[in-house]
């Protein structure tokens, strides 16, 4: 299988369900089932499911100086990341409280610490990127320098933007101009979906670029393929939670990529990951594994691709 670099943050997540956002003010809610505590973070998603796919995967990342590596694998973890990687250099773990509604909508609150201003180790980045076939690489400041490593070396950038917001796109435009594949969400989308896509393929020139739009799929451009269609999504089983779910969908294209550099069969795939993956509470929770995106890709297309 595939060798990646994933490189960007992990935090402590804590998962609330509630009735709906914006929230009806209420001095105490009780629940039963409705909060959980986990792991999480884009970078530390990926490498899980990446990993879960049967890749190799180098976690490049930073902890609380305090915290312990059981943070990254917990007791009773199907899959285990190599930690030789995740650096304790802050002064705190960053953390997040996630609420999430049945209509999927999202509330996100999170607390990066001083992830900001704290650099990862060059050498180190230096030496497991030129060992690595693709750089998965989050919007996170520790993470600059690898856009120019990865440039020098030649190795294909894999970007996660998440969310595309004008205001903000001083600080990702670095990001923007080296991403090979670019992810981005359309949580904050205020022009048409297509026209959004061509206008960031012409501005940025990535080779694919995939807009998530949540419960209506995805918008996939491959340029070399000069193929620009939308994907719905499909039904595996019923929506439990979505947090997690687009840092899924990117993984599984990825590693579905990296072998066949074939966008429309990796989207598929992708698809399939996701739509199973929400079924599932917490965001490093719900994987398939590569025989049984086959399986439930025969039962739904019956394309033997």
């Amino acid at each position: 299988m595939g060798k990646f670099m994933v490189a960007g943050i992990v935090q402590k997540e804590t998962i609330v369900r509630v009735d709906s956002i914006p929230l009806e003010y209420t001095g105490v809610t009780v629940k039963p089932d409705t909060i959980f505590t986990s792991v999480g973070g884009d970078a530390y998603n990926e490498s899980l499911a990446l990993q879960w796919l049967g890749n190799s995967v180098d976690f490049m990342t930073m902890i609380g100086k305090d915290e312990g590596m059981e943070l990254i694998n917990p007791p009773g973890c199907e899959v285990k990341l190599v930690t030789d990687y995740v650096l304790p250099r802050l002064k705190d773990t960053p953390t997040a409280v996630v609420l999430y509604d049945n209509s999927r909508k999202q509330q996100i609150f999170e607390d990066i610490k001083d992830i900001r201003d704290v650099p990862y180790y060059l050498d180190i980045f230096w030496d497991r990127a030129a060992r690595a076939e693709m750089l998965v690489v989050s919007n996170t400041n520790f993470c600059r320098p690898l856009m120019q490593i990865g440039k020098e070396l030649r190795k294909p950038i894999a970007v996660n933007l998440r969310q595309y917001r004008e205001e903000k796109v001083c600080y990702n435009e670095e990001f923007l101009r080296a991403a090979d594949i670019l992810y981005v969400s359309d949580d904050y989308l205020i022009e048409e979906p297509y026209e959004f896509v061509k206008s960031l393929a012409v501005k940025y020139r990535p080779t694919i670029m995939i807009l998530g739009q949540g419960s209506n799929g995805v918008i996939l451009y491959d340029k070399h393929k000069n193929i620009i269609a939308h994907y719905d999504t499909v039904k595996t089983h019923e929506v439990v939670s979505t947090v997690g779910a687009g840092n899924a969908l990117f993984s599984c294209f990825l590693h579905f990529y990296n072998i066949t550099h074939d966008a429309v069969y990796a989207i598929k795939n992708a698809l399939l990951f996701a739509s199973y993956k929400v079924g599932f509470i917490g965001t490093s929770n719900g994987f398939l594994r590569e025989d049984e995106i086959h399986q439930w890709r025969n039962l739904i297309w019956r394309d033997g691709r």
